[in-house]
């Protein structure tokens, strides 16, 4: 909603904005009924497929080595080097193909430190059959020295030293050679040879690193941030600006890994998340309701009319500016004291942060009303399953005719999580010092209006499809259930399209005006939040 007003007038909202016999008369039939359930909850068709996938620990393996398979046959490339070539190009196997077609096979490889070579063996016309190694000087047998594909050989001890130093270090990704100004990355075969010779725990840390450099290096997987840690990872197919529900239940943005947080951009959320936790606001209390004393600099509030307080160090001063003062008053001056220079810029300061404050409390009781209704009305699909089952021994009903109430239930959960979030929104968006430069004091006031028009048709949408919900159906008769049907699918394709229009609002008319500053929501998609998938591979 707007800036803050004083008045709880300004927010009675119309619920009749659409009267019954509207509605009634909108679906007079049960063909025009189904035919509108239909498009409150359209079906996925049979093709289509989700476009995230959840990653399992167990299914981790083969969704990595379906992106190597691919690079592998594409290339004609060993499993090592095919995976040291997506690392480089972050598991981003399109991008591999669009270097490989810009700038052929020889760049795309020296761009990922990749060398290839026939033979890996020190030739004896290269060394006899002792070799002093350059890095510790010592002289060591033929089978001691190992050669990395750019050619480059090292005792099996100093590769071992600087194998270990970079895994310990989080490095072992991209190992590269010893050599100095050599950027070839080493076999991971050999370094995981070298290391399990003399640390097989090392090893192992080596073999998971490389696992799970497919989720850290994948620009399309992360790990669901869900706390404690589900263990699972989810994968896109397409933008990475999009919210997800993994497996575990838990839905969160992808870009920004916090939770769904649309209509909000990652930017607003963060700054609004960290406000909600911080002492912003306790700070900006203080600075409204006490002052500090003028002798021991305590805190103090003022607990009665008079604008002479008293510590309890028994110094007098003045409410208004601060200052220390005598103790006798009258209703009109305080003895010893005149309010000065001080006052102007003390009453500024402090309705100021009273209108700051104001301001925090006027979005953020809203954003926490809805939230809380949304907990509240969490349990509605357990009592309606408890009321239909009354019905179904009570007549013929059964709890197929009673679908359309729980579209009705998951449409409001939806549209109620969009609304709470929107506040944080509006806060951040008509905010004078966010977007400062980007509009004028007219323009962000034109721009409010719009906003909240919508806010409140959709708002009031959505109390009335709550309270709709919640009636006692199970005491109905069978014309009132079909009354009642009715309403609540009108009112669910209303809500679905008032959601809608404020996300267009939201996505053309506020954030694509913006020239200087680049804020993106995650689509509206009236199907909710998409769940993620669980792969064919799961199990292997």
């Amino acid at each position: 909603m707007g800036e803050y007003r004083s008045s709880d007038d300004d927010y009675d909202y119309d619920y009749d904005y659409y009267d019954d016999d509207d509605e009634v008369d909108f679906v007079d039939d049960d063909e025009n009924a189904a035919e509108l359930e239909a498009a409150v909850e359209p079906e996925i068709p049979p093709n289509s497929c989700p476009s995230s996938k959840v990653i399992t620990k167990e299914s981790l393996l083969a969704a990595q080595m379906e992106d190597l398979i691919r690079v592998m046959d594409l290339l004609s490339l060993k499993e090592q080097h095919a995976r040291t070539l997506l690392i480089h190009y972050r598991w981003d196997v399109e991008k591999v193909l669009a270097v490989l077609v810009e700038y052929g096979k020889e760049r795309l490889f020296a761009k990922a430190g990749l060398t290839i070579v026939e033979t890996d063996d020190v030739s004896s016309s290269q060394v006899s059959s002792s070799y002093c190694c350059n890095i510790c000087f010592d002289d060591v047998s033929l089978e001691e020295i190992t050669t990395m594909d750019c050619g480059h050989y090292f005792c099996n001890s100093c590769w071992t030293e600087h194998f270990i130093v970079k895994i310990n270090e989080g490095q072992s990704r991209r190992i590269t050679c010893m050599e100095h100004k050599c950027n070839a990355i080493c076999d991971e075969s050999k370094i995981r040879c070298l290391v399990r010779a003399r640390d097989s725990d090392l090893a192992d840390k080596f073999d998971r690193f490389m696992l799970e450099s497919y989720i850290e290096d994948n620009k399309r997987v992360k790990w669901c941030p869900s706390v404690p840690h589900c263990g699972n990872a989810i994968r896109i197919e397409v933008d990475e600006l999009r919210e997800v529900e993994c497996a575990c239940g838990l839905q969160f943005c992808f870009r920004c890994s916090y939770e769904a947080h649309s209509p909000c951009s990652c930017y607003m959320w963060d700054l609004w998340s960290k406000k909600c936790q911080d002492e912003s606001e306790t700070v900006n209390y203080i600075a409204v309701h006490t002052k500090h004393c003028p002798k021991c600099q305590k805190l103090v509030e003022k607990n009665g009319g008079c604008n002479l307080v008293s510590c309890i160090c028994g110094q007098p001063f003045c409410w208004l500016c601060g200052a220390a003062t005598g103790s006798d008053h009258t209703w009109t001056s305080i003895a010893g004291h005149s309010c000065g220079r001080y006052k102007e810029d003390r009453e500024k300061e402090t309705e100021s942060a009273k209108r700051s404050l104001e301001r925090y409390i006027h979005y953020y009781s809203r954003y926490e009303a809805h939230r809380d209704s949304s907990k509240l009305e969490s349990k509605m699909k357990e009592t309606m399953e408890d009321n239909i089952k009354i019905l179904e021994e009570c007549s013929t009903a059964s709890s197929k005719d009673f679908v359309w109430l729980f579209n009705g239930v998951d449409r409001l959960f939806r549209s109620r999580r969009v609304l709470a979030y929107s506040y944080p929104f509006a806060y951040y968006m008509f905010d004078g010092d966010l977007f400062a430069d980007e509009m004028t004091k007219g323009e962000r006031e034109m721009k409010q209006n719009l906003f909240e028009d919508q806010q409140q048709q959709f708002e009031a949408n959505i109390e009335k499809l709550s309270s709709f919900l919640d009636e006692k159906f199970h005491l109905y008769n069978e014309d009132e259930i079909k009354d009642l049907k009715l309403r609540v699918i009108a009112l669910s394709a209303t809500t679905d399209n008032l959601c809608r229009n404020l996300y267009e609002c939201i996505e053309t008319d506020l954030l694509g005006s913006l020239k200087h500053s680049v804020h993106e929501i995650a689509p509206y998609n009236t199907n909710g939040i998409e769940k993620a998938s669980l792969p064919s591979y799961q199990d292997t």
